[in-house]
């Protein structure tokens, strides 16, 4: 059956696109499947068709095709905006600003003389908005916004972070575990806590032991020294009760801990703390042997630790009251579910398996800070405070405050999910946070999809929840205007792979604030008059736009770094296909490229099928691919001939919680599956011969490949696995643990999950290429999977190593030797 193919907005009309159009109606997810193409003429341009595009070329170092902008803000004024720019031909970055109202081109670097003076992306503005305070380089600065000039209030070797103001106008700021307040009218600097990883001094203890008493009592010069101890003692503890120009701002908390967060109220007078384990959680196996080294010896690099290590991670939280002295221990005993057994179900299988029974008990989780960006925020005032927590299993994460009259948790929002809760939208923040009718907004995936909630706050968590968006789409990057009365977003409601940006007020009126069509990614002006955009489509990499708000006019481009060499390349835009799925209703998007009449070929197309890494990732978007060096490789072979399908499998991103977690417990069956239905599509859609097609993936892509041609041997003819997991059990915690559990409780996940467990499937050629440097997914997985492939003895199959490259390659000869290796696969097999 032939899928209707239709056009959709493919961004603005660049000249690598050609031509694209404007789109007629949005779509949804969930409505028939199409494809987004750009118009035939896109393949009819023969001045670029005559360029033949060539591996050696665009496995190069990409500067040649251009260096876009990074780490983009605005200024102080809202005319001006700074990013960082690649230098050519080398690793570091320049800071540039380009000023909208008088700078026509690219901007000007930014001398190293002034950078303390360039606008700070993570400076604080204090309540009136008349002053900043920012670091640089581990240094105090202050900003008057009105006068433009700049105060250096540190300058010292040591390095000042977490610069804010208080309610009250002073600088606070923190040095190691010291935090400091500094008085801006006077320049005194204040000592408000200083937490101590040690055990408390007890002071000057009376003997207690026998041997000690007995010596006390017989020898009058030991008795004599014990009491100008004791004396000595008191005295100093007199002088610092009656004189207040003496501090002592101490917190203990304990031998052979560290602090993993601390967080100062505004009003400077509460201190949230966050303690665990010193303990790194390596063992001393924990080693990645490098082979070419600058002194020609092999080293053992330190590397993370292993699931299958399965130590369990928790925090111990107190706050502390800086006017009182006084530390109180914050129990997560009254957080809901803090002692369910959410793995009842899973070990009670697991223990089955053995011929074992499992019994069921509660007892406490070991529960943590959310790691995220602000995982702690105040009210503005000082006088609330709101934190995420996850609990270690990650099923439960709990939006908490604290009752401070009686120092307990209160959780204001819970959010479960028997498979786990996503590392993304967990974004939340305060509403009116300088009144009495505080409220607080957060994402959360509870209906399927990550949507906008706002909360009325109550000291005991039961205020009112309301739902702002709703609907088959994500919401993400959310900005809460200076107003209080509206929401800035990104989101994909138009369509699954177009990101644009929205608002929504509380009275739930949604208005799309930009219609550029692909990727975009937004900051909001300082007055809030613009949006600066990063946006970018299928076939040209990112540049800034600006928008003003206040007209209907389009964004205007305001950087060009494109080169033109990459212009004129002929590339392949490929078509947004929404596939058919033979196991569930909704259809998995895919990126297909296909070659100049590829309907008309008396012989059957060959195909690749390309998988992307990551798993929880989004490729099938219309925007510009971070798999660059694989689009410009698809390019090329369509050239050749070839058509190339690059899908977003069950796992990937943006398409709702119930898609991400679909993989639960068994890695590789629905993604397999998902293939299979990519391949019958090219079938029957794309003319392609089923005996002709392959496939190949990094990382997670590779592990897709393994798997694929492991369980289902007649699929592809032939496959690359790039930077492949080969045993769950031997990758990091925090990613594999979410979706497998830990081999310790789950070892039917992990086995069912591995490719190492289904080597003996194996019947067409793999090409392995393995980088040996690699920190993300060890060389050891490689090794062990050739030496199973070796005792199976299987034939067809060869390894490439890489000896200096880590997980994302960087030397371009080691980028072009792989893709020479991949493209001679497929031209021998196919």
């Amino acid at each position: 059956m032939k899928l209707q193919l239709i056009t959709a907005a493919l961004s603005l009309s660049l000249v690598a696109c050609v031509s694209t159009e404007s789109p007629s109606s949005e779509t949804s997810p969930s409505q028939t499947p199409v494809a987004v193409v750009l118009p035939e003429l896109s393949h009819e341009n023969s001045a670029k068709q005559d360029t033949t595009i060539t591996l050696e070329q665009i496995m190069a170092d990409p500067d040649w095709f251009g260096r876009a902008p990074q780490s983009w803000y605005w200024g102080d004024d809202s005319d001006t905006i700074y990013y960082q720019q690649k230098r050519k031909g080398n690793p570091l970055t320049d800071l540039f600003v380009k000023n909208l109202v008088n700078d026509t081109g690219n901007g000007a670097k930014v001398s190293p003389a002034n950078m303390h003076l360039a606008a700070d992306k993570n400076a604080i503005v204090n309540q009136a908005g008349s002053h900043e305070v920012y670091t640089f380089k581990g240094n105090v600065f202050v900003k008057d916004l009105r006068e433009q000039s700049v105060t250096q209030l540190t300058f010292t070797s040591a390095s000042e972070s977490n610069a804010m103001f208080l309610t009250n106008g002073n600088v606070a700021y923190r040095v190691g575990n010291i935090f400091y307040a500094h008085n801006l009218t006077t320049g005194q600097i204040i000592e408000l806590a200083n937490l101590q990883m040690a055990e408390k001094p007890q002071g000057l203890q009376a003997p207690s032991r026998y041997l000690a008493k007995e010596q006390h009592k017989l020898i009058d010069y030991i008795a004599l020294q014990h009491r100008n101890k004791q004396l000595t003692a008191e005295k100093k503890q007199d002088l610092a009760a009656q004189n207040t120009t003496i501090t002592e701002t101490k917190f203990y908390f304990g031998k052979g801990n560290r602090v993993s967060h601390a967080s100062l109220s505004p009003s400077g007078d509460k201190l949230f703390v966050s303690i665990t384990s010193a303990k790194s959680s390596r063992d001393k196996t924990d080693i990645m042997p490098n082979y070419i080294t600058d002194d020609g010896v092999i080293a053992a690099e330190k590397v993370r630790a292993r699931v299958a290590n399965n130590r369990q991670y928790s925090e111990s939280l107190f706050m502390l009251d800086l006017t009182k002295g006084e530390k109180s221990a914050l129990s997560y005993k009254t957080l809901p579910d803090f002692d369910t057994d959410v793995l009842a179900a899973v070990k009670k299988e697991n223990y089955a398996r053995q011929g074992k029974r499992y019994t069921s008990e509660k007892q406490p989780r070991n529960i943590h800070l959310l790691q995220m960006w602000h995982s702690v925020k105040w009210s503005d005032d000082g006088s609330q405070i709101a934190f995420m927590l996850e609990a270690w299993d990650n099923k439960t994460r709990w939006l908490t405050s604290v009752d401070f009259a009686t120092n307990e948790l209160v959780s204001q929002h819970k959010l479960h999910d028997d498979a786990w809760i996503n590392w993304s939208f967990n974004e939340f923040g305060w509403i009116n946070s300088t009144t009495d009718d505080k409220s607080l907004y957060f994402l959360s995936e509870e209906s399927g999809y990550s949507h906008l909630y706002v909360k009325a706050f109550t000291a005991d968590g039961k205020g009112k929840t309301q739902q702002l968006t709703s609907g088959k789409f994500e919401v993400r990057d959310v900005t809460l205007t200076n107003d209080q009365q509206r929401f800035v977003f990104k989101g994909n409601k138009k369509h699954p792979g177009i990101y644009e940006i929205y608002q929504v007020d509380f009275n739930k009126n949604l208005t799309a604030l930009t219609d550029l069509g692909g990727m975009n990614d937004y900051e909001l002006s300082p007055d809030e008059s613009k949006l600066l955009i990063q946006h970018s489509s299928l076939t040209m990499p990112p540049e800034l736009f600006v928008k003003t708000l206040s007209s209907n006019g389009k964004a205007n481009q305001i950087t060009h770094t494109v080169s033109e060499q990459f212009k004129a390349m002929p590339w392949t835009a490929p078509s947004i296909v929404a596939i058919p799925s033979s196991h569930q209703d909704t259809p998995i998007y895919s990126r297909v490229y296909l070659p100049k009449n590829y309907d008309k070929m008396a012989d059957k197309n060959r195909a690749v099928m390309f998988t992307h890494g990551a798993g929880y990732l989004q490729n099938s978007h219309l925007g510009w691919s971070g798999y660059f060096r694989e689009f410009m490789f698809h390019s090329l072979l369509v050239q050749q001939g070839y058509v190339v399908i690059d899908m977003d499998y069950r796992a990937s991103a943006g398409y709702g919680r119930d898609w991400r977690t679909s993989i639960y417990r068994h890695m590789g069956k629905v993604e397999v599956e998902d293939m299979r239905d990519g391949v019958h599509w090219l079938v029957e859609n794309a003319n392609v011969d089923p005996k002709r097609v392959g496939t190949y993936g990094g990382s997670y892509g590779g592990f897709l490949t393994l798997m694929s041609m492991f369980t289902d041997p007649e699929l592809f003819q032939s496959g690359s696995a790039i930077r492949l997991v080969s045993d769950w059990a031997y990758y990091n915690h925090g990613y594999t643990s979410n979706i497998l559990n830990t081999p310790e409780d789950d070892a039917i996940a992990y086995e069912r999950s591995s490719p190492i467990y289904f080597a003996e499937g194996l019947e067409k050629p793999l090409l392995i290429n393995a980088p040996m440097v690699d920190d993300n997914v060890f060389f050891e997985d490689t090794v062990r999977l050739v030496q199973r492939l070796i005792e199976l003895e299987k034939q067809d199959f060869e390894t490439a190593i890489y000896p200096v490259e880590p997980h994302g390659f960087v030397q371009p000869s080691s980028w072009l030797d792989e893709y020479r290796r991949i493209f001679k696969l497929f031209e021998s097999t196919l």
